[in-house]
């Protein structure tokens, strides 16, 4: 960030934790009472980037349950008996079901339809009961919830339908007669009291068939049939978002590309295609959800473009590429498979543009939706780590795209990291093929984001424009949300380069969570705002249409060498490590140990099973992760470390350690790291990690490796096999106070944002360049301790509107501790 020269003083020792050494910048002035420990310069008469409207968005992808359970707003589990096996270990066709009686799930003939194989036979006299998502089906007193349910019972039968929990009746039960084939009976409830706990059940006075049970509450967001939870609809209104990006992620780019068809013997283990999720719910397919359950597709693409419509959001899908990611690494060769998804990429843009006359504009019509839903963004791909092979087929995409439709924006991606190889290539490839947009990806520590705010300041004016797909803070504390803050300050003054920007993930059931974190958590009673939601609304309700020049004074560089002791670790593998040794710079030996005798120098602070056997330090459980021991001196610096490693067995390579001041402060070399696919440098900073540098490898099994890592001062080299792989210096400052000035072509408001990340407040001198403007600013504050998590019961990070009445041309303002602050400033 640019530095001015303005009068101010470093506050020493009130660095936070992820901050190094600082020395004081400039002696304090003579007057104590007119003391500023920064000072922030605007310039109204310089023109910024300009920032779209869309520059803020949601990423919504199917993880943590934040579908079927979460967004969808139907209350039944398994509705249709789909789940199994191939869908989690634990699944059978009647998870989440109780039976009572005779109750049999059949794929036969007598299903309901080619696409919905499995349906319950119900036997006379027998009944099912399904117990819904977290503690059971939510009802509230006084509302009113939709019961459906295709059936069909050849001699006629009459079925009962109950809404209850332990207490008793929640609603006056139901009783709808069947007679014949298949056909949909519906009925409502009214709840009389309010549980979380309920139960839905089904009960046959003679023999019939059940398919596709359902209850939905009967308001839900707009009170759309087949609809969405209204408060977590009404909470990703709130933030207003520019665009949403759907469906994935790894949904997008992994499993099979095949089809739901006979020929694909019925596949369950595929991509996310979208022809999958449209029509009648009860004839779209389902599938494995990568995360480890199932998706049902009730919640499909039209449900996802008239959501977006409704936000006033752009639609922005993404689409597989046919070469698979998220750990599985795999390009698909089928010439005609690539053809097909070629087609249907280009049938996606009908359903949401073409005419209601048109073949997928009539699907999209009779749906409800005769009105194009104008799409005008589509990705290609999702992290892909083979960025050769990726861009290979995107460009095919591209093509057709651009030939049918060149007015569509095709958005291409750098892989999974932020830096690196797979990384440097793609980003080559998007550059010399002259893509439209890039997307990238990172989830660092809160330490790498207030180091990186000047990522995308040197970034090419003239090549690819970035979309920041998918990024968060490693966690959902206050710190985090400060840290996102800090570096979305530069997303804004980088807004010619970084035109679309989404955290991720958006969604997160309590009680299902494979992926933290996120930035809507609930539950089925309640939802609540985690704090980074909190600094996303803030940005996203106050973005401003272009941005206005500043500086702004701030910390001196990281000085004094790295210091710490040393560790062996491994993830998910068994591994021996043998003649570890540490010498210093001139040769003396600080540390040995080639395992003869005990392993009595050493400190197990992590998980696993570490034992002696055969000379070797050997690491035996195999679903341990980071089962870390360290030896030697926190104090340590300057220092040569060697260590001897083989990998025994597990799912990736070595973890070597150093630079380590405790279990959440050290730097480690993560060898055959990601499922043996990547090797990198990463730096763990108050126990949340970022990632240094990358490149891609794999460790085979039984072989020995020499390691070897040369530490002097802050530069740092890595030797593997006796050959240099790699070098870095880490000498970056975390710097705690940013600020972005942007300006509001519609209220004409000066829009000054400022995070101070610090432990302590900052008091700041701010001057406006001579803008006239109004004595008073509208004021809202972020702040709590940075510790502090948002919950069910506890929000300590909530907004707080004021109002300061002591704008002038310069003024000064003191932004509170372990805060993010925005003034709106009338300009005359």
């Amino acid at each position: 960030m640019p530095r001015t020269a303005a009068r101010t003083r470093w506050r020493l020792g009130l660095t936070t934790t992820a901050l190094l050494t600082a020395t004081a910048l400039v002696p304090a002035p003579a007057q104590a009472e007119d003391a500023t420990d920064y000072a922030i310069t605007v310039d109204p008469s310089a023109r910024g980037a300009k920032i779209d409207d869309t520059m803020y968005g949601v990423f919504f992808e199917d993880i943590n349950r934040a579908a079927d359970g979460g967004l969808y707003a139907e209350l039944v589990q398994n509705r249709s008996f789909e789940y199994s096996t191939a869908d989690n270990g634990s699944y059978t066709p009647l998870t989440s079901w109780s039976a009572g009686g005779t109750a049999q799930v059949l794929d036969d003939a007598g299903r309901l339809n080619e696409r919905n194989r499995n349906y319950l036979s119900l036997g006379a006299g027998s009944s099912v009961t399904n117990s819904g998502y977290n503690t059971g089906v939510r009802v509230e007193q006084g509302k009113r919830y939709d019961f459906s349910v295709w059936a069909r019972a050849a001699s006629g039968s009459t079925l009962t339908v109950s809404l209850k929990d332990a207490a008793g009746s929640l609603a006056t039960a139901r009783q709808v007669a069947v007679k014949g084939g298949w056909a949909k009976y519906r009925a409502t409830f009214t709840a009389t009291r309010t549980s979380n706990r309920g139960r839905l059940a089904v009960a046959s006075t003679d023999s019939a068939a059940l398919d596709e049970v359902s209850l939905f509450p009967r308001e839900t967001y707009k009170n759309q049939p087949n609809g969405l939870r209204k408060d977590l609809a009404e909470k990703i209104a709130a933030l207003k978002p520019g665009f949403v990006r759907f469906p994935g992620g790894c949904l997008v780019n992994t499993g099979s590309m095949e089809d739901y068809s006979e020929a694909s013997n019925w596949q369950r283990k595929r991509s996310y295609q979208w022809k999958d999720t449209v029509g009648p719910v009860e004839e779209r397919a389902t599938n494995a959800n990568f995360w480890g359950y199932n998706q049902s597709y009730g919640l499909g693409y039209y449900e996802y473009f008239r959501f977006s419509e409704d936000i006033g959001a752009m639609p922005l899908p993404v689409v597989p590429a046919l070469v698979t990611g998220c750990g599985q690494n795999k390009a698909t060769d089928d010439e005609a498979l690539l053809q097909r998804h070629i087609q249907d990429t280009l049938d996606l843009i009908e359903f949401a543009n073409g005419p209601a006359t048109s073949t997928w504009g009539k699907v999209r019509a009779r749906m409800g939706h005769p009105k194009p839903f104008h799409l005008t963004h589509l990705g290609v791909g999702n992290e892909e780590n083979l960025p050769e092979e990726f861009f290979a087929r995107f460009e095919r995409f591209r093509t057709a795209i651009k030939a049918k439709y060149p007015g569509i924006t095709v958005i291409s991606n750098s892989g999974p990291d932020d830096a690196g190889t797979t990384f440097d290539t793609a980003w080559q490839l998007n550059r010399e093929g002259k893509v439209d947009m890039v997307d990238e990806h990172y989830y660092n520590s809160p330490n790498w984001f207030l180091q990186n705010n000047d990522r995308y300041d040197s970034y090419d004016r003239e090549g690819p424009k970035v979309f920041l797909g998918e990024y968060a803070s490693q966690g959902n504390a206050w710190k985090n949300g400060l840290a996102e803050a800090a570096f979305m300050t530069g997303l804004e003054r980088n807004a010619d380069v970084v035109k679309l920007a989404s955290y991720a993930p958006l969604l997160a059931n309590e009680d299902y969570v494979q992926w933290r974190p996120d930035m809507i958590w609930f539950n089925n009673r309640a939802s609540w705002n985690s704090a980074n939601y909190e600094v996303q609304k803030l940005f996203m309700n106050n973005v401003g249409d272009r941005v206005i020049p500043s500086t702004a004074t701030g910390t001196p560089d990281v000085s004094g060498p790295i210091t710490g002791a040393v560790g062996l670790s491994t993830w998910a593998t068994s591994a021996a490590y043998d003649d570890v040794s540490v010498t210093s710079a001139d040769g003396s030996t600080l540390f040995g140990d080639d395992f003869s005798g005990d392993a009595s120098q050493w400190k197990h602070n992590g998980t696993g099973s570490w034992s002696i056997q055969d000379g070797a330090y050997v690491q035996t459980d195999t679903a341990a992760e980071n089962t870390m021991v360290t030896a030697g001196d926190p104090a340590w610096k300057d220092y040569d470390l060697h260590v001897k490693a083989t990998k025994k067995s597990g799912k990736e390579g070595f973890l070597v350690a150093f630079g380590v001041k405790d279990t959440g402060n050290f730097y480690w070399w993560n060898l055959g790291g990601w499922n043996n696919t990547q090797s990198a440098v990463e730096q763990a900073v108050d126990g949340g990690k970022g990632t240094l540098m990358t490149k891609a490898g794999s460790i085979e099994t039984g072989r020995a490796y020499d390691i070897d890592i040369k530490v002097r001062g802050r530069q740092v080299t890595l030797f593997l096999d006796g050959e240099e792989w790699g070098s870095f210096k880490d000498d970056k400052p975390a710097e705690p106070f940013r600020q972005v000035v942007t300006e509001d072509a519609r209220t004409g408001d000066l829009i000054v944002k400022v995070v101070n990340a610090q432990p302590a407040e900052a008091r700041t001198a701010v001057d406006l360049g001579g803008a006239e403007v109004a004595s008073t600013a509208r004021v809202t504050t972020l702040a709590a301790d940075e510790t502090a998590v948002n919950t069910e019961t506890d929000t300590p990070v909530t907004p707080v509107t004021s109002t300061f009445r002591g704008v002038a041309k310069k003024f000064t303002y003191t932004f509170p501790a372990h805060s993010v602050t925005f003034l709106r400033i009338k300009q005359s």
